[in-house]
C-alpha cells in the first residue's frame, strides 16, 4: 500500500489572520466621518423642511390678512339704500354736529382699553410690535330689501362676522379696528369689532406672527396738520377724488379742532399697508442682519435709498431692523383704493 505524505504547504491550509489595531482605528475613524455626513445631511434637510414649511405658511397668513383688509377697506363708507339715496340734512334726527369719519387710525399706538375710537396708548420701544399702527374702518349693514327689517349679511367685521342688525340711522355703523397684539405669546395682526359702532369691543386674534402693521393714507388735497379750507369753493378746486400725497394718522390731526381733523379724514381715498410676518424661531435656514421696508423698498428721487419712498426715520416701524433670531420673515406690502365716498353726504 502506497502512503501519500500531506503537507502544509497548499492554498487551501494558509491560516486567517485578523486585523490590526491601525486598521481597526482607521476603518472606525472612516465610519464616523460617514456618519457626522449622513447626520449633517439630515440636520440641512431637516432645516430646509422646516423653512419651506414656514414660507408656504407665512405666505398664506399674507394672503389672507390682505384679503381681509381688502375687503374691509371696500365695505369702508358704504350706506345702505335708505340713507345713500337721500342728503344728509334729510335725516335731521340723530344727526350729530360733527359725526366720526369712516377711516381713522392711530400711529404707533395700543388699542385703547376703554375708548378705542377716540383715544390710544403709545408704544414704546421695549413694547413687540414697537411701530405698529392702529386702523379704524366703519360702514353700515344693507338691508335686504326696503321695509323688510332683516340684513342682508353682506357685510362683514374683521373677525368675518356678517351683520347682524339693519341700521337706525346714516351714522349708524359697524365698526371693525384692526391693530397688533399679543396673543400665546406671538405678536397678532388684531380684530376688535362691535356691530353698535361702540363700546363693548371683542378682540381676537386674525394672524399669528404680524410683528409689524403699518398704515399711511392716501388724501386729496390734504396739508400735514392743516385743516382744509370751509369755503365750498375752495375745497372743491383742492379735490378731485385722487390722492395726491400719503400721510401718517398724526399728521391729518389737526390740533385742538376736532372739525378740521375729521375733515382732513374725510379726504382719504386709499389705503397703503404694510405688514412683517414672522415664522417660529429658527425656521430660517441662517441668522442674518435685515434691514426690513413694510411700505415698500421704492426709492424716492431725492433721497434715492431703498424704502425713502415711503419709509421715514421719524415713522417708528416703517425702517424695520428684526432681531437676530433665525425667524423667517416676510414682507408684505398692497394698496386699497377705497370704492365709496367718504365725505358728509
Amino acid at each position: 500500500m502506497r502512503h501519500i505524505l500531506l503537507t502544509g504547504s497548499g492554498p487551501n491550509l494558509s491560516h486567517q489572520r485578523g486585523l490590526t489595531m491601525v486598521e481597526l482605528l482607521v476603518a472606525l475613524t472612516i465610519s464616523l466621518m460617514i456618519a457626522l455626513a449622513a447626520v449633517a445631511a439630515l440636520v440641512v434637510a431637516r432645516q430646509g423642511f422646516n423653512a419651506v414649511d414656514a414660507s408656504s405658511q407665512i405666505r398664506d397668513n399674507g394672503r389672507f390678512a390682505a384679503d381681509l383688509i381688502q375687503r374691509l377697506g371696500v365695505q369702508t363708507g358704504y350706506q345702505d339704500l335708505a340713507y345713500a339715496a337721500t342728503p344728509a340734512g334729510s335725516n335731521v334726527a340723530g344727526v350729530p354736529a360733527n359725526p366720526d369719519p369712516n377711516v381713522t387710525g392711530f400711529n404707533n399706538a395700543l388699542i385703547h382699553g376703554t375708548d378705542p375710537l377716540n383715544a390710544s396708548t403709545p408704544r414704546s420701544a421695549a413694547v413687540e410690535g414697537y411701530g405698529s399702527d392702529i386702523l379704524i374702518l366703519r360702514y353700515q349693514a344693507g338691508e335686504t330689501f326696503p321695509g323688510s327689517n332683516k340684513p342682508d349679511k353682506a357685510m362683514i367685521d374683521c373677525a368675518g362676522n356678517p351683520s347682524s342688525k339693519i341700521p337706525v340711522d346714516r351714522y349708524d355703523r359697524m365698526v371693525s379696528i384692526i391693530h397688533v397684539a399679543m396673543s400665546q405669546g406671538e405678536p397678532s395682526l388684531m380684530c376688535s369689532f362691535s356691530a353698535t359702532g361702540a363700546a363693548p369691543f371683542t378682540t381676537q386674534p386674525i394672524v399669528q406672527g404680524v410683528e409689524n402693521f403699518q398704515v399711511l393714507y392716501g388724501t386729496d388735497g390734504v396739508t400735514a396738520g392743516v385743516a382744509p379750507p370751509t369755503n365750498p369753493a375752495s375745497a372743491a378746486a383742492l379735490s378731485d377724488s385722487v390722492p395726491d400725497r400719503f400721510l401718517r394718522a398724526d399728521q391729518l390731526t389737526v390740533t385742538g379742532d376736532a372739525v378740521g381733523t375729521n375733515a382732513n379724514w374725510r379726504r382719504v381715498r386709499s389705503l397703503r399697508i404694510g405688514m412683517v410676518l414672522r415664522g417660529p424661531a429658527n425656521s430660517a435656514q441662517e441668522k442674518v442682519a435685515q434691514t426690513l421696508y413694510p411700505l415698500g423698498a421704492a426709492k424716492s428721487s431725492a433721497a434715492g435709498t431703498p424704502g425713502s419712498a415711503m419709509s421715514a426715520t421719524g415713522d417708528p416701524g416703517s425702517i424695520f431692523t428684526p432681531a437676530l433670531d433665525g425667524r423667517l420673515r416676510q414682507v408684505v406690502t398692497f394698496t386699497v383704493h377705497l370704492r365709496n365716498d367718504q365725505g358728509l353726504e
